[in-house]
């Protein structure tokens, strides 16, 4: 019967995150779509020789909805990652109820982990607003210096190497070892467990999302690439061995970058 109740309970969630993940994409899509034909606009402005639509400063508004597209974003992309994690805290909770012990919904652990997420939007919508202030980014939210892009890839070939990575990987890559050790009671204890496994899987992956600035904040192909890369690490065997792998890559086609840009006159 419990058997039975756990793979009712598995289906479900499996089907609340699948249909999340599809929401956010589906914005995404929307957006970039939106993006495309304002784009396309301007360069039709500009093809008939007409005056190209001035720039304005960023209001409060355009940041509050650039932080929901980063927030959006990384649901999009973290939230199949954190699957397993998500999966093993309802497991654990069913068994409780079948126990008539003290139970919380799963909402609550995943409110806490998407709240480190936002965390990290708010901080890349910052960076982003900078980045535009010094006319660092294209129309398409990507750098426009070859060079900034090159220390960037770098930065995060480098980054999987270090102890830091690791250490946040191993513990996103093991959801028992995570609940053995950080184990809270009560609705407050769901929402600072999700915190801290958040935390673990920005520590893992703030810098590979800090590539988005490469190759633009919306170009989905390069979103969908890197939640796959960050699926990969954190879910397939060998996922270390993978991350340390990409890394070499990245900080290849960064020196390549920077190189470039130095050679041209």
């Amino acid at each position: 019967m419990l058997e039975e109740l756990l793979r009712r309970d598995r289906a479900v969630i499996i089907a609340a995150l699948t249909s999340l993940v599809l929401l956010a994409w589906l914005y995404l899509l929307h957006l970039a779509h939106t993006m495309a034909g304002e784009m396309a606009e301007m360069e039709r402005h500009a093809a008939m020789g007409m005056a190209m639509p001035q720039t304005h400063a960023w209001t409060a508004t355009d940041l509050l909805l650039l932080f929901f597209m980063w927030t959006v974003m990384m649901v999009a992309t973290m939230v199949p990652s954190a699957a397993p994690m998500v999966l093993l805290f309802a497991a654990i909770h069913r068994q409780r109820r079948q126990q008539q012990q003290p139970v919380v919904p799963v909402a609550v652990f995943l409110a806490g982990y998407l709240a480190v997420w936002a965390t990290y939007s708010a901080a890349a919508t910052l960076a982003q607003w900078g980045l535009h202030t010094a006319a660092l980014l294209s129309t398409s939210m990507a750098t426009t210096s070859a060079v900034l892009g090159g220390v960037l890839l770098v930065g995060a070939g480098v980054f999987q190497w270090t102890p830091l990575k690791r250490a946040c990987l191993t513990n996103c890559r093991s959801p028992l070892s995570f609940v053995m050790t950080k184990w809270r009671e009560g609705s407050r204890g769901a929402f600072a467990m999700g915190i801290d496994h958040g935390l673990y899987c920005v520590g893992c992956c703030w810098m590979l999302m800090s590539l988005l600035f490469v190759a633009g904040v919306m170009n989905l192909i390069w979103v969908a690439a890197l939640a796959i890369v960050v699926l990969v690490e954190k879910v397939v065997p060998g996922g270390e061995r993978i991350a340390r792998a990409i890394g070499i890559g990245l900080v290849a086609t960064g020196v390549v970058l920077i190189v470039g840009a130095w050679q041209v006159p």
